[in-house]
């Protein structure tokens, strides 16, 4: 039975001593063909090789340590241990928490004809983007599910109610109506966003190949939400730089410009002023969508363009948003290569800054 104990010399020197191989057989050179970090054991439980994808994923070049000062994970030594008594290959999954949390997937298997005795190899793939993706996948349908189920719950009971005690009420039946009304348009919303955002993420790869001058961007976009701004007492200030062009599709773009100041109307309004503006910074062209609004909370602005996240569920949800419209912006934004900086201060308002890198002609 082997054991992880550290061995007494000289079976086996300390770390900084373990024994150096003179010349590496051919086995290393295939492990550091692989492109998954692997490391390869002696029977005692010394590195005696790390691939550079090993060396990279733990932070150092693991050769000489024992592997329990290496990878610590219970799993791990229990599963190279059942190797070694010939009850393998295994494959076993494992977390590491330092320095940030990520899930590991661990093939075992033994290697015959190792000069230096019996040996073990430990294949190592990292399973934590996958996992993450399998959870907002998960959370996307559990929301898109939720939020498609509200409205559709309220339209079957106001059929109900006018098949029942309001039929014969013109009054009740004018006012149930109107609430079907708002609560389709509500589900084609969302709708619509769900496949916007889809048809997006279909061309993510695919960076825009035309030209877009932002002045002219931002004059369309303040045309088109003019008589709203106006509807709301909110103006509307242009301070635009001409001539600052990017790589962009125009649409795309001002769906983004259009939902960041209808964002500004919705939730920032009280501030009566809206900037958009264009400008040059160092290595990167600027269009910025400020608002004089009650502001956001810092705990809330990292998650701002996650899906279906909002600052207030209820608050959105009677302004009509779907909570997409920044997911959206995200997306969009990707695509074309640039970001979104989110600026708030509670009680001033916030600043949303599109970054485009530099045109490159």
């Amino acid at each position: 039975m082997w054991r992880w104990n550290k061995p007494e010399k000289p079976e086996a020197p300390a770390p900084e001593q373990a024994p150096q191989v003179q010349a590496a057989p051919a086995i290393y050179a295939l492990t550091d063909a692989l492109p998954d970090p692997a490391l390869i054991l002696a029977h005692n439980g010394w590195v005696l090789h790390a691939n550079p994808g090993a060396a990279e994923l733990l932070g150092q070049n693991p050769q000489g340590q024992h592997v329990s000062a290496t990878i610590r994970a219970p799993v791990i030594l229990d599963a190279v241990s059942r190797v070694l008594e010939g009850n393998g290959p295994l494959k076993v999954e494992f977390e590491r928490r330092v320095p940030l949390p990520q899930h590991h997937e661990a093939w075992i298997a033994p290697i015959l004809g190792h000069p230096d005795g019996p040996a073990i190899l430990i294949s190592l793939k990292d399973l934590t983007r996958e996992q993450m993706i399998e959870r907002m996948r998960a959370d996307f349908v559990a929301n898109a599910s939720h939020e498609l189920r509200t409205p559709l719950t309220a339209l079957l009971g106001f059929i109900e109610t006018l098949q029942g005690p309001a039929r014969k009420d013109d009054s009740a039946r004018d006012r149930f109506l109107d609430l079907m009304r708002v609560q389709g348009a509500r589900m084609k919303r969302l709708i619509d966003d769900l496949l916007s955002l889809s048809r997006i993420e279909m061309n993510a790869h695919q960076r825009p190949e035309g030209r877009v001058e932002l002045a002219a961007l931002a004059r369309h976009v303040a045309d088109i939400m003019g008589p709203l701004a106006t509807e709301q007492g909110v103006e509307l200030n242009l301070d635009l730089t001409i001539g600052l062009s990017v790589h962009g599709d125009w649409d795309e773009l001002t769906q983004v410009v259009q939902n960041l100041v209808e964002n500004a109307l919705k939730y920032a309004n009280s501030g009566k002023k809206i900037d958009i503006s264009t400008t040059r910074a160092a290595q990167s062209t600027e269009l910025v969508v400020r608002d004089y609004g009650q502001g956001i909370a810092p705990e809330h602005l990292p998650r701002l363009t996650e899906r279906f996240y909002r600052v207030s569920v209820q608050e959105s949800r009677l302004r009509g948003g779907t909570g997409l419209g920044l997911a959206i912006v995200k997306h969009i934004l990707n695509r074309h290569r640039a970001r979104l900086l989110i600026a708030s201060t509670p009680g001033e308002g916030s600043r949303f800054t599109i970054r485009f890198p530099e045109l490159e002609n």
